[in-house]
């Protein structure tokens, strides 16, 4: 199975397209302490199997993709 991310603007698109932006998280509020944020930057769950993802499309649009991805397959589902 190929790996292609589903860009709403420009269609299916190889990931090397894309970059890679990290696990889909909540941010700390504007309020939150210097221990708080260093968690929320550098503290990745990093789990086996589908988690929420953002992609840059770098190499197309410009736009953030939010991908719900399998770690292990790569296979990309709807939410």
């Amino acid at each position: 199975m190929a790996f292609l991310i589903d860009c709403p603007n420009c269609g299916r698109r190889n990931p090397y397209e894309f970059r890679f932006g990290g696990e889909c998280k909540e941010a700390p509020g504007p309020d939150a302490d210097l221990n708080t944020w260093c968690e929320y930057l550098y503290f990745n769950e990093n789990m086996s199997g589908f988690q929420q993802e953002w992609w840059y499309h770098n190499m197309g649009c410009g736009d953030w993709v939010k991908v719900r991805r399998n770690t292990v397959t790569h296979e990309i589902t709807e939410d």
